[in-house]
C-alpha cells in the first residue's frame, strides 16, 4: 500500500482534491473531519479540552465545544495551541492508523493533513502531494468561504509555514489557480503515476 498525504496551505483547495479522488474510487481520509468527529464523540478528549480551557470561552449555548471559538483561542496563543495539539494529535494519528488497517488491500490511499509539516507527520506517509495556490487567490477564497475579515484571513495565512518550504519537501505539486476541470486533470495525472509505482 502506498500511503499518500495531501497537504497545502489554508484555502489552497485540498477539499476539492479529496472530492476528485473520491469520485475516482480512491479511499480518502480527512484529518479535519477526524478532528471534528473527535470533538463531537470522544468523551475523554472533550472532557480534557473543557478542563484545559476552563477559563476560556470555547463552548456554545449547548455546552458543547465550539470549533470556531476554540480555534480563535488557540490561534492567538502558541502555548494553548500546543496544549490542544497534545490532546488531539495522538487520537488523530490512531484514527489514521485505523484507516490504513481498514484499507490495507488498496494499492494507494490518501489522507488530507493540512498541517502535515507543522506537526511533523511526514514519516507516516510514502508520498506527499502539495496543493498550491497563489496567495491572493487563497485570500479571496478564505474571506468568502469563512466570512473572515481581510486582516484575520491574512493572519491565519501567515501562521503557516511558507509554501516554498513545503514544496521542496513534497513529491508532487498540484497548482490550483484555475478551475475545477483543470484541477481534475492534474489530480488524475498524479493518481495515474501513483498507481503505476
Amino acid at each position: 500500500m502506498i500511503k499518500v498525504a495531501i497537504t497545502g496551505n489554508i484555502a489552497s483547495g485540498k477539499s476539492q482534491v479529496e472530492k476528485i479522488l473520491l469520485s475516482m474510487g480512491f479511499k480518502v481520509a480527512d484529518t479535519d473531519k477526524i478532528n471534528h468527529f473527535i470533538l463531537l464523540t470522544d468523551l475523554s478528549a472533550i472532557q480534557e479540552i473543557k478542563e484545559t480551557f476552563i477559563t476560556d470561552d470555547i463552548l456554545d449555548e449547548d455546552d458543547c465545544i465550539s470549533r470556531a471559538k476554540l480555534g480563535k483561542v488557540v490561534f492567538s496563543d502558541n502555548a494553548k495551541k500546543a496544549q490542544l495539539e497534545a490532546i488531539l494529535h495522538k487520537r488523530i494519528i490512531a484514527k489514521i492508523q485505523d484507516f490504513f488497517n481498514q484499507n490495507e488491500n488498496q494499492k494507494v490511499v490518501f489522507v488530507s493533513v493540512p498541517l502535515l509539516f507543522e506537526i511533523h507527520q511526514e514519516k507516516m506517509f510514502d508520498k506527499i502531494i502539495f496543493i498550491s495556490a497563489d496567495e491572493d487567490i487563497r485570500l479571496q477564497r478564505l474571506m468568502k468561504r469563512n466570512n473572515y475579515s481581510e486582516k484575520y484571513a491574512r493572519a491565519r495565512m501567515a501562521s503557516q509555514f511558507p509554501e516554498d518550504e513545503k514544496i521542496k519537501k513534497s513529491d508532487f505539486v498540484i497548482y490550483n489557480n484555475s478551475d475545477f476541470i483543470n484541477l481534475r486533470v492534474h489530480v488524475s495525472e498524479v493518481a495515474k503515476i501513483l498507481l503505476n509505482l
